[in-house]
């Protein structure tokens, strides 16, 4: 995860333009970090209902498990992102 950059107050035009288009690389990036771990997530929360080939109970909560864990993921990438766009 890519924290923003701090603004300077001394780095002058080129630097405000490259931290700008860095923090712009870093938002898309977390984007799409955040909406592949939401794309998992309800995919592990399928085969967590057992909808999803392993309907074992151990498939079963390793699915659970793996949403949690996925949930997880997506809201870091989703707080870094809305970071990055906020220091564009």
């Amino acid at each position: 995860m890519s924290a923003p950059n701090v603004d300077k107050p001394n780095e002058g035009i080129v630097g405000q333009v490259t931290n700008s288009a860095k923090n712009a690389v870093n938002y898309v990036s977390e984007t799409i970090q955040g909406n592949a771990a939401a794309a998992s997530k309800e995919a592990n929360k399928e085969q967590a209902k057992g909808n999803a080939g392993d309907t074992s109970l151990t498939g079963r909560a390793s699915g659970a498990l793996d949403a949690a864990s996925d949930k997880i993921n997506e809201s870091k990438h989703d707080g870094a992102a809305k970071a990055n766009k906020e220091s564009i």
